[in-house]
């Protein structure tokens, strides 16, 4: 993508942790206007000392933003980036109205939280994205970046191309590698399919990956070809022996975001991720004994 012409945007990212403050210090290391938006004592930390980003990827750096605990004006873009559990109450940081014409960009988990977006703002401002980065927030103002990559793919297919083609632009230029897709179906299910196998089996069982593909690997080749005739049937056809390949190549110690909540005792997104997978095999009538059991235990353990 060429990337030399990028024009400088204004963009606020709304839930500026691991996924959040990253693309908030690249963006604003590339030289965009960017105002993360949280709560007060956050904001007061990042307006006063920017974030500070360790990286074997990006290298070590630290980046001057703006912050509020709310965005009082428009905006290119606001980056969507808390989790499923937090999207309600995080919006009311983004009245419907304060982005102006900008677009609403959701890096969430899941394949839902779309069409609740164009609900409250409208059908041709939401764009959903997917990212590929292993990265966390140590402390409000501090993300350690520990993958060697950080990948996005933007889509949104009641918005302008030209609109999606620029903030590519913008996020490219700021050294994420990104592709702007056309079937927003086929982008959302591309990761759902893979994460939803890896986040209720590592949750379930309370294991890294590496055990969870040899101490269950019948149960997880199961909830992979479950998930995958669930992808299919929404129009996005995945490779059940591709799926199991790549967790097989992933660090025997890798684990999923789901079950580093849950070890931090914090809400999980099993509704986002579990729930929304069910909905869409009752939907399509395509039979996920696995998951259903999966998602029943961990409701059940109030997980």
């Amino acid at each position: 993508m060429e990337t030399a012409q990028v024009t400088r945007m204004t963009v606020a990212v709304l839930g500026p942790g691991g996924v959040g403050g990253l693309l908030a210090a690249l963006l604003a290391r590339a030289g965009h206007r960017v105002i993360c938006l949280a709560g007060d004592e956050t904001a007061r930390t990042l307006g006063a000392d920017g974030i500070r980003v360790r990286s074997g990827h990006f290298g070590d750096f630290t980046a001057r933003v703006e912050a509020d605990t709310e965005l009082r004006e428009p905006v290119d873009a606001c980056l969507i980036a808390v989790k499923a559990t937090a999207l309600e109450a995080a919006l009311e940081r983004v009245p419907v109205k304060a982005p102006g014409a900008g677009l609403l960009v959701p890096f969430l988990n899941g394949v839902e939280h779309p069409a609740a977006l164009r609900e409250r703002y409208g059908p041709d401002r939401v764009a959903p994205a997917v990212i590929r980065v292993e990265s966390a927030r140590v402390a409000p103002g501090l993300i350690e970046h520990g993958s060697p990559f950080a990948e996005v793919d933007l889509t949104g297919e009641t918005v302008e191309r030209e609109r999606l083609d620029a903030l590519a632009g913008a996020l490219e230029g700021a050294g994420l590698g990104t592709r702007v897709q056309d079937g927003e179906a086929a982008t959302l299910w591309a990761k759902m399919s893979f994460l939803a196998p890896f986040a209720l089996l590592t949750t379930r069982y309370g294991l890294p990956l590496g055990d969870v593909r040899t101490l269950h690997r019948e149960e997880l080749a199961a909830l992979v070809e479950e998930t995958a005739a669930v992808s299919a049937a929404c129009g996005a056809p995945a490779d059940p022996a591709a799926a199991l390949a790549r967790y097989d190549s992933f660090p025997p110690a890798a684990k999923s975001s789901m079950q580093r909540d849950a070890e931090a005792g914090l809400p999980l997104e099993l509704d986002a991720i579990g729930g929304a997978l069910l909905r869409a095999a009752e939907r399509y009538g395509v039979p996920v004994p696995v998951a259903s059991g999966l998602v029943r235990e961990l409701a059940m353990a109030g997980r």
